[in-house]
């Protein structure tokens, strides 16, 4: 059986001469974040971040540590990156658990991600 694929949708739109972005759930529910058009977009989807997201899906690493040396940059700003992510749904965090101690693990929960500007 064909693995479903999931993708993230991000619709922007011009309103009254400024732009207005919705994302779109996977579920087809419509929730609008406060962005302010295609450079918050763009804030939001840095270099960075989209390196973030490679390595993510190339490197699958086993914990935010590991990743944030990866991508050689460190841990507080790559779990700034991760919680920002995640609240826009790209990043799911699951906790493992070693012994005694916990650690969190970012995955990918996304495989394609549609971006549609009406103008």
């Amino acid at each position: 059986m064909a693995q479903k694929t999931k993708t993230r949708e991000i619709n922007i739109t011009n309103e009254s001469g400024t732009f207005a972005t919705f994302f779109k759930k996977f579920t087809g529910e419509t929730k609008e974040f406060d962005f302010e058009g295609i450079s918050a977009f763009r804030r939001l989807l840095s270099n960075e971040r989209a390196r973030l997201l490679y390595v993510l899906k190339a490197k699958k690493p086993s914990s935010m540590y590991e990743l944030s040396k990866l991508l050689g940059r460190d841990f507080k700003s790559v779990n700034e990156d991760i919680k920002l992510l995640e609240r826009f749904g790209f990043i799911e965090m699951t906790e493992e658990k070693t012994g005694n101690r916990k650690r969190l693990k970012p995955s990918l929960v996304i495989d394609e991600l549609t971006v549609k500007i009406k103008i």
